[in-house]
């Protein structure tokens, strides 16, 4: 089954000793537990942009539904961000900078709330889907229908888990884009507002906090930057509005750092299972929650 996995996701060898030292344990956990609860059972899974948490989320259902039979569902946060015009008007409302897809303030958490309570009470739902490619929602035919039930739901987001800051924490800009783009720090606390009203009272669905957690903010961007030209490599569609390049990444992920920096400091120490990764992101340590106590 690794082998299969490995081959359909283009990862090299080494996911192998991965998967097997840390990711099929961990499966085994979520089954167990879900089976004890005898009801649909959310895992949030957090990581920064590029850290992998696609990969496990994918590989943690695969393995679940070929070993047990389990119906497992995979949500990205990536995928209720509004689309182009959306995100205009309320950039036009509130501040320019809510025009870029990424912090709370770009989601349509409405839908979001909607869709992990329909699973919640075992409801149909509709996923939506996000197209990077185009920065735009795919059209609504290529939404993800769930007709029935699910076991399991593993919701993942760059800024899933994060709490919000203090604001003392927010006076003082992390980048040259709050510094010169936020001066009055409308939009960083805007962001945050979004967070504590819709974000956070979502975790309370989460049974299981996983953290994928990369060395620091500067390996960011070059996992940012691989993604992207993956992503050009994959789109074969004429349409490539949405993809972008070095210097546009580099602008991008300066929207994300505040959130990511905070996450890295705060989320190891409430996470049931944090993975901390090095440069190559490589699984270096295990730290269970217990064992912050």
């Amino acid at each position: 089954m690794i082998s299969t996995f490995i081959n359909k996701n283009q990862l090299s060898n080494d996911f192998h000793k991965i998967a097997e030292g840390y990711f099929i344990p961990l499966a085994e956990e979520i089954k167990a537990h879900q089976l004890s609860a005898k009801s649909t059972y959310f895992v949030g899974i957090n990581g920064s942009q590029g850290s992998g948490k696609s990969t496990l989320s994918v590989f943690l259902k695969d393995y679940l539904s070929e070993t047990y039979g389990t119906k497992v569902v995979v949500i990205s946060l990536d995928d209720f961000y509004f689309s182009q015009i959306e995100r205009q008007i309320v950039a036009a409302d509130v501040h320019p900078l809510f025009a870029t897809r990424g912090v709370p303030g770009t989601h349509n958490m409405r839908q979001a709330k909607t869709v992990m309570h329909d699973l919640k009470h075992h409801q149909p739902t509709v996923i939506p889907r996000f197209n990077k490619a185009t920065d735009n929602p795919h059209p609504i035919p290529f939404w993800t229908k769930l007709p029935s039930s699910v076991d399991i739901v593993i919701f993942e987001g760059w800024c899933w888990g994060v709490e919000p800051q203090t604001s003392k924490q927010l006076k003082q800009p992390v980048n040259a884009l709050e510094a010169i783009e936020d001066e009055q720090a409308n939009w960083r606390n805007h962001v945050n507002l979004q967070l504590s009203l819709h974000y956070r009272p979502l975790y309370n669905l989460m049974d299981k906090w996983v953290m994928l957690k990369a060395p620091s903010f500067e390996d960011v961007y070059a996992w940012r930057l691989e993604q992207e030209q993956k992503l050009n490599v994959a789109t074969t569609h004429h349409d490539k509005s949405g993809i972008m390049d070095e210097q546009q990444i580099q602008r991008f992920i300066q929207h994300y750092q505040r959130l990511t920096e905070h996450a890295l400091k705060t989320l190891p120490k409430t996470c049931d299972h944090v993975y901390e990764l090095n440069s190559s992101r490589d699984i270096t340590a295990h730290k269970l929650k217990e064992a912050h106590a």
